[in-house]
């Protein structure tokens, strides 16, 4: 629905820096109290959204909304998130990331109950563009404190963040669905709300609290460095754009499989409605499992391979799942889009915040939000034109943009 990065990893897009020297030696416990609560921020933003998204059928009875009435509610989110992103991307440079995602979390948890109170689809819009300033803040706050972070271990361990995100997600959506029937959409909604409140307190104060290295202003021409990454400063918001576009494509496919998948399994390759539900989870499962070993994975191959080979790996996935005639191979084809697109999103933000800061994650992640929110109609469309098999095809076209992409930001 998120950065000055000085790790040194097996890539040479991480090339070590003067600003990179300056820095203090990488912490004896990479499980750092700051980390441990910055992964807690993320989870709850994952399981705060899923949460919603469990319970939008529920709200639509309740305003009694058309289809069309109700996603011009639900565009209030996107439009409440890419108007704030910008902003906060400001703000984090001015006050520091930590505060601003406390501030975000704790607004993101408040607004998280209003949908349920809410009875005319103006008044849903109206609160869905307070929740998604709180989603869309939290997003680029966390991230920006997450690079911070990533530099002080210098470790490329921005993957296991995005996993705490899709953790915090299946369990948001596992404990909502079972509870739909016994809690009330106020209930559940109030109850995710002091969840969100109450982690954000606990993790808040240890974020707060912990010791915090002084970030690096983002790369300008005619700073001081000199040497090869001097030459390369009147490129980094080229570099940023280009992370952003991958950041776009990916997301492009998330937002697509998100909303069509179930469909895809039932209707095109006759699976049944259980056999649907378990293929979305299985997407979501491996891309889970898939950040979990992204540091890992970034560590032995460098972010740059990591990110080619998930962008054509995710690519061959969806074109076995969109054609395969059968469900077997389609739902091993689901699988490997999850294994595939897991760590491009993460590590193209990460790159995005070491290059521009704060507001190098905000452009990034603004342009990812974007692609979440065309894929799904784009692929509606072209569905209704040539069918949705075929329209299934252009998340492989994109994934394949977002493994070629970090070749030519590596080239920057």
């Amino acid at each position: 629905m998120p950065l000055r990065n000085k790790i040194r990893v097996h890539d040479p897009v991480n090339r070590p820096s003067s600003q990179s020297r300056s820095t203090p030696a990488a912490p004896d416990n990479p499980w750092s109290a700051a980390r441990l609560a910055l992964t807690a921020f993320f989870a709850v933003d994952g399981f705060l959204f899923a949460a919603w998204v469990v319970r939008i059928p529920d709200v639509r009875s309740q305003v009694s909304a058309s289809h069309s009435g109700l996603g011009l509610a639900l565009l209030c989110v996107s439009a409440g998130a890419v108007a704030t992103m910008p902003l906060v991307g400001r703000l984090c440079l001015r006050y520091g990331s930590r505060p601003v995602t406390v501030a975000s979390l704790a607004l993101l948890s408040l607004a998280v109950p209003l949908p349920a109170h809410t009875h005319s689809v103006a008044a849903l819009g109206a609160v869905l563009l307070l929740f998604g300033a709180g989603y869309g803040g939290a997003n680029v706050a966390m991230n920006s404190a997450a690079v911070d972070l990533v530099a002080q271990l210098r470790r490329p361990v921005m993957p296991s963040f995005h996993a705490g995100y899709s953790l915090g997600g299946l369990l948001g959506a596992g404990i909502g669905g079972l509870l739909a029937g016994t809690l009330s959409a106020s209930w559940a909604l109030a109850l995710s709300g002091l969840l969100g409140a109450a982690v954000t307190v606990a993790a808040g104060t240890v974020l707060l609290r912990s010791p915090e290295t002084a970030p690096v202003a983002p790369a300008r021409a005619g700073s001081p460095g000199g040497g090869a990454k001097a030459g390369r400063l009147p490129h980094a918001r080229l570099l940023v754009l280009l992370l952003g576009l991958t950041a776009f494509c990916t997301a492009y496919g998330e937002g697509a499989i998100a909303d069509w998948t179930t469909l895809h399994l039932t209707d095109d390759v006759h699976a049944s409605a259980g056999t649907a539900a378990a293929g979305y989870a299985a997407y979501a499962f491996a891309m889970t499992s898939g950040r979990l070993g992204g540091t890992w994975l970034s560590i032995r191959l460098g972010q740059t391979r990591v990110m080619l080979l998930g962008g054509l790996t995710a690519a061959a996935g969806m074109l076995l799942a969109a054609l395969a005639p059968s469900v077997p191979f389609a739902l091993a084809g689901f699988v490997l889009v999850g294994l595939g697109l897991a760590n491009i999103f993460p590590l193209a933000i990460a790159r995005a915040g070491a290059t521009g800061g704060p507001q190098g994650v905000a452009l990034a992640s603004t342009l990812g939000y974007g692609g979440m929110l065309i894929g799904p109609p784009v692929i509606g469309f072209l569905a209704d034109a040539a069918g949705l098999p075929l329209a299934l095809t252009t998340v492989a076209a994109a994934a394949t943009v977002a493994a070629l992409l970090p070749l030519a930001a590596r080239s920057r």
